[in-house]
């Protein structure tokens, strides 16, 4: 009774202009009255569903005028073609050539999918119905961009309905701008859904995704979306030139509707496990990591390097679909091996862009969005840049160090006596010790990009290069919160060796300068310093409810590694001459550089500002009086263990008083614990 309601609002609306006189051009007057239309459909239908969420929560039910069969669907208004007739008629306006209809036809569908939700409906025929609407959107634009009645016919499941039928032939002129709008309405019914999580109904939607995604024939698609490019329209004809510039720009929005789709599918975790136990078994998890190679080629190999926006989005989106999915798929050999030279072909450039920041006057922040408008494309990649690259090489350093890391789930079974063994052997057999020398052949390349061997072995300066190194990797992740412990988790895939020695042969260099650049001890004294020694900004990490569960995880497995090393993080140093690449400007709130020991600090200071930042005030007065004094810079002798004692003392201070408030949000029992041991040997010191 609900659907055919639903059904005689929109076809008694909608009928004047989704008749046989349907057209996909309209003149002004009618599209003029036809937004008129949407508009207050989409506020009856928003106005239905408030009444339902009401009397839903005073537990009384919604009266709905009787269906008077009036549904041109046939003499019988059922559910299923009701709602089958609703989506058709919708999913038509969507070739209309407006974007202001088509964004209120979308909007409406949004709206009829909480409607559905709030009075009890059939979810399971409406998703059902907007997949096979998906389905026929691509089966047509395929036939049209091919132009070749052979494409694979795609809802043969759905062909002895009279209203798939009737469908097939009202969609015919389908194009890819249609096909990303159901794309944009399937992703913005996901985010309601997200507003209030339903397993039931997440489970069905997302195995509707999943099997509209198993349909689709990819390969034909890559004969379309692989070699559209700006030179191919500039060799076109005067006459077919504007029909080919439609067809390229609808096949961008394309790409980019469903990259994000799949960003979105991908966004929260614990929300996905919701829909079906573990996610990495879930069909629709497959379906996206199996078109990552395809994904890459279509949105990475335009062509048009002119559209430096559009590439600049495009990397952001592939890269942040990439790292999602890491998280949420089983990384094994072959995947892993697949994606490094899929980062190698598509990312080489922003892996060996410099670590360091050339210019300090530019602040390293992410400005609101990747693709930025009204801003010279210079400048947009002077934004982006940083952005860019600091998740190139996160998801590089995933993949090599899980490759390093799968020794743990089988050493037993792995034929070598050690890694250094396993490394020398050319046999490739042990697939475990394969993988091993594979990740650290990886990131040992990649380090000699940035770091030639030539300026290490038998070289005076290699602990303070090391330095220089682990501190531009520290200050490329220390902005963005969300993946600085996932990296720094990262690097404890590999066991560090304590002593320096002279590299023997390549397999020593690949051991010795990983182990000494990602040395986890060394990069906890540099992280300490980068936070400037302020156990209030540790404390922050520890209570946000993006980065707590990750910050409390490094600080644990940190201080471990302390405790089992603790002559190696006591004697620590920075040799005297690491120089911070941050300024510190007088009148702007960016944070300080204060470094280890003989760092340099640059700039006007003041006691209260030093202060605040957890900078000893002795040695602000000291920087001062030198500053007076005509001195650039200003030292400290002061150890980088005394500075890292004070901050963690301090922490373990204050989450003792939030604890014993009950004002910490979680049980920090066990870092509390890991904090007491660090105090008694400090105390034996």
């Amino acid at each position: 009774m609900q659907h055919s309601q639903l059904c005689r609002l929109i076809d008694e609306s909608l009928c004047p202009f989704t008749g046989d006189q349907f057209a996909v051009c309209l003149t002004k007057e009618t599209e003029k009255n036809l937004l008129i239309v949407l508009s207050q459909l989409l506020r009856q239908i928003q106005l239905w569903t408030h009444d339902f969420d009401s009397d839903s929560d005073n537990g009384m039910v919604v009266k709905l005028p009787v269906c008077n069969n009036k549904c041109s669907v046939g003499s019988h208004c059922d559910d299923q073609n009701c709602l089958t007739k609703i989506v058709g008629d919708l999913i038509l306006l969507l070739l209309i050539q407006s974007q202001y209809v088509q964004h209120l036809a979308g909007n409406i569908l949004v709206a009829i999918s909480d409607y559905i939700v709030a009075s009890g409906g059939n979810w399971d025929e409406f998703m059902q119905s907007l997949c096979v609407c998906l389905e026929l959107l691509i089966s047509n634009a395929l036939l049209h961009s091919l132009v070749r009645a052979s494409t694979k016919a795609l809802v043969s499941k759905h062909d002895s309905s009279s209203v798939i039928i009737a469908l097939k032939s009202k969609l015919k002129n389908a194009n890819w701008s249609s096909v990303a709008c159901i794309i944009r309405v399937l992703r913005n019914i996901l985010k309601c859904l997200k507003q209030d999580i339903d397993d039931q109904l997440l489970k069905v939607y997302l195995n509707s995704i999943s099997y509209c995604l198993a349909s689709v024939p990819w390969d034909s698609m890559d004969e379309v979306h692989v070699g559209q490019n700006g030179d191919a329209l500039r060799k076109s004809s005067e006459d077919a030139f504007h029909a080919k510039a439609v067809e390229l720009e609808s096949s961008i929005v394309f790409r980019g509707t469903l990259v994000q789709l799949f960003c979105s599918l991908l966004n929260q975790s614990g929300w996905m496990e919701a829909a079906g136990g573990t996610l990495n078994k879930h069909p629709v998890i497959c379906e996206i990591s199996n078109l990552i190679p395809r994904l890459l080629t279509w949105c990475l190999c335009d062509g048009d390097s002119n559209n430096m926006c559009m590439s600049v989005y495009f990397r952001h989106k592939m890269l942040m679909l990439m790292v999602r999915l890491s998280f949420q798929i089983h990384l094994e050999y072959s995947l892993l091996v697949s994606w490094l030279q899929l980062m190698h072909e598509y990312f080489e450039d922003l892996l060996m862009q410099p670590m360091t920041q050339l210019e300090s006057d530019q602040e390293d922040i992410l400005e609101g969005s990747p693709f930025l408008v009204s801003v010279s494309d210079a400048r947009i990649h002077n934004m982006t840049s940083r952005h860019l690259q600091r998740l190139a090489v996160f998801l590089f350093l995933r993949c090599s160090f899980s490759l390093v890391g799968l020794r743990d789930k089988t050493a037993g079974q792995c034929g070598c006596a050690n890694l250094k063994s396993c490394l020398k052997s050319d046999s490739s057999s042990d697939l475990e010790c394969y993988s091993r020398k594979k990740g650290l052949s990886e990131l040992y390349g990649w380090l000699q990009g940035h770091l030639p061997a030539e300026m290490f072995i038998g070289c005076k300066f290699y602990s303070e290069r090391c330095t220089s190194f682990s501190l531009s990797f520290l200050g490329l992740f220390i902005h963005e919160d969300d993946i600085l412990f996932e990296v720094l988790l990262q690097l404890f895939h590999v066991s560090f060796g304590g002593k320096q020695q002279v590299c023997q042969d390549r397999c020593d260099d690949m051991l010795f300068h990983v182990s000494n650049l990602f040395n986890p001890i060394h990069l906890f004294h540099l992280f300490l310093a980068e936070l400037h020694y302020d156990h209030q900004v540790l404390l922050d990490y520890l209570i946000s409810k993006d980065t707590g569960a990750k910050a409390a995880e490094y600080l644990l497995r940190s201080l471990r590694v302390v405790c089992y090393s603790w002559n190696v993080f006591v004697e620590f140093s920075a040799e005297g001459k690491v120089t911070n690449v941050r300024d510190i400007h007088k009148s702007s709130g960016k944070k300080r550089k204060v470094l280890v020991d003989d760092s340099l600090i640059e700039g006007h200071l003041t006691s209260s500002s030093m202060k605040s930042k957890g900078i000893p005030l002795s040695l602000g007065k000291q920087c001062q009086k030198d500053l007076r004094h005509g001195s650039k810079h200003c030292r400290t002798t002061r150890l980088p263990f005394e500075n890292a004692k004070d901050c963690l003392l301090s922490l373990k201070k204050s989450l003792q008083n939030l604890h014993k408030k009950s004002l910490f949000p979680y049980n920090p029992q066990v870092l509390l614990q890991r904090l007491t041991g660090f105090q008694e040997l400090c105390l034996k010191q």
